[in-house]
């Protein structure tokens, strides 16, 4: 039986130095990305409902950004603070640059926030749309010249990622943000292989004629998550998509304190992967599980010492490619401090998401706001 779990845990290597020798590592040892000023008509969106205490903060940040040709569009999904009235004022004082889209509960779409998204799609004059979140801000003034700049005649998508406030002290933050790092390597670096299966709302573009093309979000309407990733999902390609990664291109927000907001964040996250396509589902599911079987196995070896300079050397050699890949990662994305907490954020990380994926076998996660 020992014989047969080695070779086991042999296979498992493999197919792990295949995610990260062959697939990630495409991202991770990429060049630096260039930036050249383009004057592609950008329309910046915004969907927040009930965010009035971060609009007031972070919508100057994508007033003052340094651009040629853009539009603000913000849109109220039925708010029921301040955040309406915080938006009026805004387009009151930059009438020509913030177009405002009040949405009304529609009985049809109650609480759907791509039902909100699509009426600012709609209302957007420019071709290209870059979207973020209301409790999102860029790193400078130069995002919207970063993400716009990946753009080509034929790349019409653009991924971004969006980043977490580091807080110091925090373990949680440091898990938090090792997994937004993780699913970044991932996603980026499918893209870079000619396999894009998801991008993130807080920091994602494209042209509107994609949009359109896919009729939009009504393939997964029913779906109350996934306007990005399920979009993304459904309408990227090898040929229409790109990555921007430069750290002008960065977004981030505030990350959740308590672990129980954020389980609750990531089982949406889990819940709207089960609409992937089928290779999407199989890819990220072989991944996770050859993680856990990884460590399960290598335990069972070590304890009977059964092999144990194949086993351990077999463990090394797979930390140490997953090491490499995840620290250089983490240099491109300005995370370098998660490099260090790698093996042990990975271990909580791995047992985290069982227990996401069993609690959301029971019952159904909570979605849009």
């Amino acid at each position: 039986m020992l014989t047969i779990i080695l070779y086991f845990f042999i296979a498992i290597v493999v197919v792990q130095l295949s995610y990260y020798l062959g697939v990630f590592s495409k991202f991770s040892f990429a060049k630096t990305q260039n930036i050249t000023t383009k004057r592609i008509p950008i329309s910046v969106i915004v969907c927040a409902k009930n965010e009035a205490e971060n609009a007031i903060k972070y919508i100057p940040l994508l007033i003052e950004q340094d651009y040629p040709d853009f539009e603000i569009v913000l849109i109220d999904d039925a708010s029921s603070d301040e955040t309406l009235e915080i938006f009026e004022l805004f387009e009151s004082q930059y009438p020509n640059l913030i177009r405002l889209v009040k949405v009304k509960n529609n009985e049809a779409f109650w609480g759907n926030k791509k039902y909100a998204l699509t009426l600012g799609i709609k209302a957007a004059k420019k071709e290209y749309l870059l979207f973020t979140d209301a409790d999102c801000y860029p790193t400078s003034k130069n995002w919207i010249t970063a993400m716009s700049s990946q753009f080509t005649m034929n790349k019409t998508i653009v991924l971004g990622y969006g980043a977490y406030d580091r807080i110091e002290k925090s373990f949680l933050n440091k898990i938090i943000r090792f997994e937004t790092l993780l699913t970044a390597i991932q996603y980026f670096s499918w893209a870079k292989v000619g396999y894009p299966y998801m991008g993130v709302g807080r920091n994602l573009a494209y042209k509107k004629e994609e949009f359109f093309n896919v009729n939009g979000f009504i393939s997964h309407i029913q779906v109350r998550s996934g306007d990005d990733d399920l979009f993304i999902n459904q309408a990227a390609n090898s040929n229409n998509t790109t990555i921007a990664y430069s750290p002008e291109s960065f977004t981030y927000s505030k990350p959740k304190e308590k672990y129980k907001d954020w389980f609750i964040q990531k089982r949406r996250h889990v819940a709207t992967a089960n609409y992937y396509k089928t290779f999407d589902k199989i890819q990220l599911g072989v991944f996770y599980c050859s993680q856990l079987l990884f460590f399960i196995l290598a335990i069972i070896l070590l304890s009977f010492q059964f092999q144990w300079i194949i086993v351990l050397s077999l463990f090394l050699v797979r930390y140490i490619a997953a090491w490499l890949v995840v620290g250089f990662s983490a240099g491109k994305l300005k995370e370098n401090d998660l490099k260090f907490w790698f093996p042990i954020v990975e271990i909580v990380l791995i047992f985290t998401q069982i227990n996401i994926f069993i609690t959301n076998i029971f019952s159904k996660p909570v979605h849009w706001k």
